[in-house]
């Protein structure tokens, strides 16, 4: 008998390890590690692309935001910020309140805005399909890319904003959202 919407889990860790009252906080406190370490791990996987460094970053954060959901992915994004405010090196290329300030700090932010939009949108059902994935990840992209491209400009102004913060991404970026397209919905139908 297949379940009812109200009671399908809404995101892929929720099928995979169910929340519990009993267990939550271990729950959040080992999914929150987890997903903060893969994107730091992504951070340092980089793929080789010119003129700028390609990580898998933003795949990361999107992914983590549609498998874990809004707040737990929105939690998973500020320890990650965290980690990287105190020292840890789980940036691209340093860390630190300094670091954090310089030209990725609208990136940075960007993270923290896409993780829970992805989250909330798969609660939603907003990846049902392929053309709604793909809606849902030009959001996500944008949501990272906007704040990115306006801080760049602010410090190097809208025209090197363009050329070296959005412009060499674009194909990268076109491929990975394709690929997530490609992948969500059928994790989708799986959590179901």
């Amino acid at each position: 008998m297949p379940a009812s919407a109200a009671t399908r889990p809404a995101t892929l860790i929720a099928s995979l390890w169910p929340a519990r009252r009993e267990t939550a906080l271990l729950r959040a406190a080992v999914l929150v590690l987890t997903g903060s370490a893969l994107l730091a791990l992504s951070a340092h996987v980089q793929v080789p692309f010119w003129p700028v460094k390609l990580s898998m970053q933003s795949f990361v954060v999107l992914a983590i935001g549609l498998a874990y959901g809004s707040r737990l992915a929105g939690a998973t994004i500020l320890a990650y910020l965290a980690e990287g405010a105190f020292g840890l090196p789980v940036f691209q290329g340093g860390a630190g309140l300094a670091y954090m300030a310089g030209p990725t700090a609208g990136y940075l932010l960007g993270f923290l805005l896409a993780a829970p939009a992805m989250g909330a949108l798969m609660e939603r059902g907003g990846t049902d399909s392929h053309p709604r994935t793909l809606a849902a990840i030009l959001l996500g992209e944008a949501l990272i890319y906007a704040p990115g491209i306006a801080w760049l400009a602010v410090l190097f102004g809208t025209g090197k904003a363009l050329a070296y913060g959005l412009l060499p991404f674009l194909p990268a970026e076109g491929a990975k959202m394709l690929l997530a397209a490609m992948l969500m919905p059928r994790v989708r139908r799986w959590v179901r």
